[in-house]
């Protein structure tokens, strides 16, 4: 049973434990078995507690065993990457500056995740303040290679079969890149729709929550339980409840239409990324367009440089002031590039998101359902000191717009390459369910 209990998805696992055909602690005890027999070489766990993981599957039987109300995510293990504050655990942010720091209260989507009873598996590798400097995650499916970052244990965890779910964050590529290079769905929801509330920032204008799952119902599901307005962040906003997962199984009233857009990152592409497309490409046939990107996206790269740059020397000052000698190289680089950039450009910067956001929206509501286009430039490249080129995913998470990536490709050599759909601002659920057709056609082949 054991062996059986750790391949299970969340919906499978959500409905065994519902009907009691296992119990958490008996669902979480398989995990934990399959986590010691194949994280020495994943190492994906910043903090992980065994004993207190089945603390918390015991007290969730004993509320089922009780008749009292059961959440969706009831007894379900998740993994939450290490900058979401935890009451009960560790929260390091993949630095040793803050080396044995245990916060006082959770962050809201930590609450909102025991608030459905999930148990807390325990904190996933980061990178350090989810920058670029690795930690020490690999891939599950070739040590030798990153698993990307920065949310690098949630989606190596997920992949391996650790966990059903893990929660994690973007503000260049850091839910889509890794999610791409490990072989499962990430998905980015529209900017202020998750809490970002006790969780490290960077930037307030690019930061989101990342969602990591190996079905799109489970990404549905799990966005249900985290969409909500929470006071403690600004940019969400109240909103009626939105039921991601039956607007994801529905199936579309026409055939989606797809916008391919090179962007001009493309040259970047490998071949077998390139190729990879191309068949895409072919088999969409009518349901797909190539799409120029409009002249005034050209310079998204560089605003959202600018605006990142001068965010993360302000959310690192004080870091930068009393323990510089233990930052990265990388990440004292780009505090020293923010702490050069003019408040003019900055402004200049942030004046260019809506217009460009607008542009978007046009294309939309003329024809396409969503943007298709790669998720990263390759499959995981080889080797540990970097984590990959997030610049596919740079201009979406700029405009906030939601995405998502599938595993629909694979490199000669075995290792996944994601496909990248973008949706409409706030047409998130109808982009999981272009993104349920797209993988249907796929399978069809």
């Amino acid at each position: 049973m054991a062996e059986e209990l750790h391949h299970l998805d969340l919906k499978s696992a959500a409905q065994g434990l519902r009907e009691g055909r296992f119990t958490s602690e008996a669902y979480t005890a398989a995990l934990l078995e399959h986590i010691r027999a194949v994280d020495p070489q994943v190492q994906a766990w910043a903090f992980l507690d065994p004993e207190y993981a089945l603390t918390q599957a015991r007290a969730l039987d004993q509320i089922r065993l009780e008749g009292r109300p059961i959440g969706p995510l009831h007894g379900v293990p998740v993994a939450v990457k290490d900058i979401f504050d935890t009451a009960d655990m560790p929260t390091e942010y993949g630095s040793p500056i803050h080396a044995g720091r245990t916060p006082s209260r959770d962050a809201t989507a930590v609450a909102l995740l025991r608030g459905a009873g999930a148990v807390i598996m325990g904190k996933a590798v980061t990178t350090e303040f989810a920058f670029l400097s690795p930690g020490k995650t690999r891939n599950p499916h070739n040590p030798a290679h990153t698993p990307g970052g920065s949310s690098s244990g949630s989606a190596a965890a997920v992949a391996a079969n650790m966990v059903p779910l893990a929660i994690g964050s973007q503000t260049a590529g850091s839910t889509i890149r890794p999610a791409s290079y490990c072989g499962v769905i990430g998905f980015k929801p529209t900017h202020g729709l998750i809490s970002r509330h006790r969780v490290s920032p960077l930037s307030r204008t690019l930061d989101h929550v990342g969602l990591f799952a190996r079905t799109i119902d489970d990404i549905a599901i799990l966005a249900e339980q985290l969409v909500a307005f929470d006071e403690n962040d600004p940019d969400t906003r109240p909103r009626a409840r939105i039921p991601f997962l039956a607007i994801s199984t529905d199936e579309p009233p026409l055939a989606p239409m797809f916008a391919f857009i090179k962007t001009p990152m493309w040259q970047r592409a490998d071949d077998e990324t390139k190729e990879g497309f191309a068949e895409i490409i072919e088999q969409l046939g009518d349901r797909v367009e190539e799409v120029e990107l409009f002249p005034s996206a050209q310079d998204a790269w560089q605003w959202h440089q600018t605006i990142m740059g001068a965010e993360v020397a302000h959310n690192f000052e004080r870091e930068w002031q009393n323990s510089r000698a233990l930052l990265s190289e990388q990440l004292r680089g780009q505090i020293e590039r923010g702490l050069a950039v003019r408040a003019v450009d900055y402004q200049r910067a942030l004046k260019q998101i809506a217009p460009l956001h607008d542009s978007f929206v046009e294309l939309f509501e003329q024809r396409y359902d969503a943007i298709l286009t790669p998720a990263a430039p390759s499959a995981a490249p080889k080797g540990l000191t970097s984590t990959g080129d997030p610049s596919f995913c740079t201009l979406w998470t700029l405009c906030g717009m939601p995405s998502l990536t599938l595993p629909l490709l694979q490199s000669s050599d075995g290792l996944p390459i994601g496909v990248q759909l973008v949706g409409a601002r706030g047409g998130d659920a109808r982009l999981l369910r272009t993104a349920r057709w797209l993988s249907k056609k796929m399978a069809e082949g």
